[in-house]
C-alpha cells in the first residue's frame, strides 16, 4: 500500500508493521514514538532537532560516529556507581545488590514525603510510582522465581508487565489495582530478599551455569538462559527504573494541585 501525497496528521498507529516501508520527504514533526523497533533503520538528510530519546542504543551511527560508546561514557560519568550494575563475577553481584538496596531505601523515602495518591500520578504516560514497585516485582518473579528458580507460575495478582507485552494466560495485568505503599512495599520487600538469598549464595560455578527451562506459559519464554543474563537483566531493571521514579516524583512534587495525568 502506497500513501504518496497524503495528509496522514494526527493519525494513530499501534501494533502495525512498517517493516521494510520506505518514508520519503516525510514530515514527522511533533511525532512520538513509544516501544517502536528501529532495528537496521537507514536514516539520510534527515532533521534530527530538539529529538528525546531514550532506550536501548547499540551501533547507532550518527554523522559518520558511533554514538553508543559515547552514551554509554556519558551516563557512566553522570552516574559513577552505573559501571556496579554490569558485575562479572560473584562478590561484584554482591556489591551491585548492596548499591540497589541502599538507593531504593532512598527513593522509598523520597515518595513517603509525597502524599498517598500522588504515587498513583502518572508523568507524560509513564507509570506511577506504585505501579513502578508492581513491574519490578514481576520482573523478579520472570527472571529470578520463574527463570532461575524454575517455579512455573510466580505470580502475585499485583504483578504488573510492561504495557506491550502480549496477553499471556496465567499472567496477570490488572492496571486499575491501586494498592497502597505499604502494600507494595510488603510484595518488593519478599521479592528483593528472594533476590538477595540467590545472591549471596552465588559461586563462580553457579553464575556460570544455565537455568533449567520452564515449560509453562509465561515470561520468559520457556527455554534455557544463562543465570549471568537472568541476573543482569534484574539490575538493569533495577537501575533504570528507579531513575525514572525519582525523576517522576520530582516532577509531582513540583505539580501539586495538577490533575493525575501530568
Amino acid at each position: 500500500m502506497d500513501f504518496i501525497d497524503t495528509d496522514l496528521r494526527n493519525s494513530k498507529f499501534e501494533e502495525v508493521s512498517l517493516t521494510g516501508a520506505q518514508l520519503h520527504i516525510v514530515d514527522m514533526t511533533n511525532a512520538q514514538f513509544r516501544a517502536v523497533d528501529l532495528t537496521g533503520a537507514v536514516m539520510r538528510s534527515v532533521d534530527l532537532v530538539n529529538v528525546d530519546i531514550s532506550g536501548q542504543v547499540e551501533n547507532l551511527t550518527i554523522n559518520g560516529v558511533d554514538v553508543a560508546p559515547l552514551i554509554e561514557a556519558e551516563l557512566d560519568k553522570r552516574y559513577p556507581l552505573r559501571p556496579k550494575m554490569r558485575p562479572t563475577d560473584p562478590a561484584g553481584f554482591c556489591e551491585a545488590w548492596d548499591i540497589v538496596e541502599r538507593l531504593w531505601g532512598q527513593t522509598v523515602d523520597h515518595a513517603r514525603s509525597l502524599q498517598p495518591e500522588q504515587l498513583h500520578e502518572s508523568v507524560n504516560g509513564e507509570w506511577s510510582f506504585i505501579e513502578t514497585l508492581r513491574h519490578l516485582v514481576f520482573a523478579t518473579d520472570a527472571w529470578i522465581r520463574r527463570g532461575i528458580l524454575g517455579d512455573p507460575s510466580p505470580w502475585d495478582p499485583l504483578d504488573l508487565p510492561w504495557d506491550e507485552m502480549p496477553d499471556t494466560p496465567g499472567v496477570p495485568r490488572d492496571r486499575a489495582a491501586r494498592p497502597s505503599l505499604d502494600e507494595a512495599l510488603e510484595l518488593r520487600r519478599g521479592r528483593m530478599a528472594t533476590v538477595r538469598q540467590f545472591i549471596d549464595g552465588l559461586t563462580d560455578a553457579s553464575l556460570e551455569t544455565d537455568t533449567e527451562p520452564v515449560d509453562a506459559p509465561g515470561w520468559p519464554r520457556p527455554r534455557s538462559y544463562p543465570v549471568r543474563q537472568c541476573l543482569l537483566i534484574i539490575l538493569n531493571e533495577e537501575w533504570v527504573h528507579r531513575l525514572f521514579a525519582e525523576r517522576d516524583l520530582d516532577i509531582v512534587e513540583s505539580v501539586k494541585g495538577q490533575p493525575e495525568s501530568v
